[in-house]
């Protein structure tokens, strides 16, 4: 063991570390051990209950930093335990990468070079590889996850992955500690990336090569309760994000900028198309004027996902619906919905007219009806507006360059 390991230098000098965890993965663990000690000795495995025969396989191993507990706690206790032994060993970085032979450890370079390429003052990097769920050989049921997740992980955080899922990637060691983490199985690999996301780390994907063979692979993923964990994470994060991350972050973006250089740089300047732009705006005044009190910011955030619009515009302007705007926009539905009902216009609205329960109900009734032709209305003629405004913006640009 006196040949130093091929990429040992470049690990100690960004103060990096390898975590492992693994459970009864006896069948490839020897030969993964093996391989991965030739790039570097900075290796942690976690060894999570196993009951096979790996307590003996790590026998010949005990050169590494072995930790491990009485019994299976579940991958995300596994992970915790990792980081907080790296960050004892004084490890800034960890890369953890799973024991059953799906990845290869000579990928391990292309995380260094991430890390050897950022500069003083980037954002903190949280790395994921990218297995390329499209290739063949990837099973469907995995390929659907993915989508699944990178999906959700797109609407509660505005930011896109192509994988999610995969267990190989690079974490920056206290940042994770420090995070307060309320899962233990796998879908706590999901919550540190929300959670780092909106710590305004960069999280982001790096390509990574991958051996699937079904025939040899263990997974320990137990396809109902984890998905339903996973599901109810998600339904969690979505509740947080739509209603405190999202709001605060633009509130925020907007008090540091201020509305007039908000609409300069991040409207007038911004790259979408005229027609995108003008929906971003119009999704954003339909959201407002809609009857759904309390959920407009979960609506304009999940339209704008589904509808690819730029998510920012789409918020701002969903924020018609503030005072003193708010007693225009229920009196113009209530006369629209008066107007569709067949009653025609009511100018002389008398509160006194609706003195029984039935009397309030048809009078919700028609503001319902009311404000929903009032969105559609608004959204159409602010659409129509913005494009025109936009497209003669955009003609002008070349002569402005």
């Amino acid at each position: 063991m006196g040949t130093l390991p091929i990429l040992q230098e470049r690990f100690d000098a960004l103060s990096c570390g390898v975590i492992v965890p693994t459970y009864n993965n006896d069948h490839s663990l020897r030969t993964f051990l093996t391989e991965l000690v030739t790039y570097t000795r900075n290796i942690i495995v976690i060894n999570d209950g196993s009951t096979d025969t790996t307590n003996e396989i790590l026998k010949d191993f005990e050169f590494l930093d072995i930790v491990s507990h009485d019994t299976n706690r579940g991958k995300g206790i596994a992970l915790k335990t990792g980081f907080r032994r790296a960050e004892e060993k004084a490890y800034e970085y960890a890369i953890t990468i799973d024991s059953d032979g799906q990845h290869y450890p000579a990928d391990l370079e292309k995380f260094l070079v991430e890390l050897e390429n950022r500069k003083t003052g980037d954002p903190e990097l949280l790395l994921v590889g990218d297995r390329n769920m499209a290739q063949a050989g990837i099973p469907g049921q995995s390929r659907k996850g993915n989508r699944f997740s990178s999906f959700w992980y797109l609407v509660v955080t505005a930011q896109e992955l192509k994988d999610t899922q995969s267990g190989y990637r690079l974490y920056p060691v206290r940042l994770i500690n420090s995070l307060r983490l309320i899962t233990w199985k796998f879908e706590l690999e999901i919550e540190v990336l929300v959670k780092s996301a909106w710590k305004k780390v960069e999280v982001k994907n790096i390509p990574i090569r991958i051996h699937y063979d079904p025939g040899e692979r263990v997974t320990h993923f137990r396809p109902f309760w984890d998905i339903v964990r996973i599901v109810f994470l998600y339904m969690y994060f979505v509740l947080i994000s739509f209603f405190y991350i999202h709001p605060r972050n633009k509130y925020r973006e907007f008090k540091q900028k201020g509305i007039s250089r908000f609409f300069r740089e991040d409207i007038i300047r911004d790259q979408d198309s005229p027609q995108r732009k003008a929906s971003a705006i119009a999704l954003g005044i339909f959201v407002g004027i809609s009857p759904f009190w309390g959920l407009h910011t979960l609506l304009v955030f999940t339209l704008a996902t589904l509808m690819k619009v730029n998510k920012a515009i789409a918020f701002l302007f969903s924020n018609i619906s503030i005072p003193p705007f708010i007693p225009l926009i229920l009196y113009l539905s209530y006369q629209l919905g008066n107007f569709v009902m067949g009653n025609g216009f009511d100018w002389q609205l008398n509160l006194e007219n609706f003195d029984s329960g039935k009397d309030l109900f048809i009078g919700l009734t028609q503001y319902l009806i009311g404000s929903i032709v009032l969105a559609i209305i608004s959204a159409a003629l602010t659409w129509i507006m913005f494009y025109c405004l936009f497209s003669i913006l955009k003609s002008k640009q070349p002569a402005n360059n």
